[in-house]
């Protein structure tokens, strides 16, 4: 097994310690968000670091990088207060990855790609309409984080639109119906496969699995 300390990392090429790190938490979801400007002009970009915060009251982040090197979305954020977040599925795959280019900001990603906004009435922000999951959500607060100027964005939840199927009894959404991407580093993605769900775990209790 290969050991490296950070003094080892430190010294390696740029390129090459940033797919290095990037890949190390291991397979994150993958979104694209939509946001619009106080003008009407429509933007979408790409995360990988979405993140569930809270069920009560639902609230998700994700982690903008520094302005210098992202400013779109962040910007329509705080200048309107709402976003959407929407799931990635093979069928858009290579148009979602290409919404990582650095646009200008009057350029819409909607429009360059091909991919269509979606509208409803009380959210002032687009969806995706390819996407079969997706939400829309409205900000709560931007944390600055000082250590490498990147913020984390928490959102509450005001709306979710998916696909009738995806939806269990329980409430457990079956992502892997919707054939929802993941991803590793900054340039691979990956399909997903149910291996199993269990139980709430108790202890001194093995846990049982719950019937696919």
């Amino acid at each position: 097994m290969h050991h490296f300390s950070t003094a080892t990392i430190a010294t390696w090429e740029r390129f090459y310690r940033a797919n290095f790190i990037n890949s190390l938490t291991g397979f994150k979801s993958v979104s694209l968000i939509g946001t619009v400007n106080k003008t009407g002009q429509t933007n979408l970009a790409i995360f990988s670091s979405v993140v569930h915060l809270g069920s009560d009251p639902a609230l998700i982040g994700f982690i903008n990088r520094p302005v210098q090197a992202a400013p779109h979305t962040l910007g329509n954020i705080q200048a309107t207060g709402v976003y959407t977040i929407n799931h990635v599925h093979p069928s858009f795959l290579e148009l979602a990855h290409q919404t990582s280019a650095k646009y200008p900001e009057e350029v819409s990603e909607f429009n360059e790609l091909g991919l269509t906004p979606e509208w409803i009435d009380t959210v002032k922000a687009p969806f995706v309409k390819e996407s079969k999951v997706k939400y829309a959500l409205a900000l709560e607060e931007i944390i600055p984080i000082k250590l490498n100027n990147t913020f984390l964005v928490i959102g509450k939840l005001q709306h979710v639109k998916l696909e009738e199927d995806l939806l269990l009894p329980d409430g457990f959404l079956e992502l892997e119906r919707a054939s929802s991407i993941c991803s590793n580093g900054i340039d691979a993605y990956y399909s997903t496969r149910l291996i199993d769900r269990y139980e709430y775990a108790k202890p001194g209790k093995k846990p049982e699995k719950i019937p696919k």
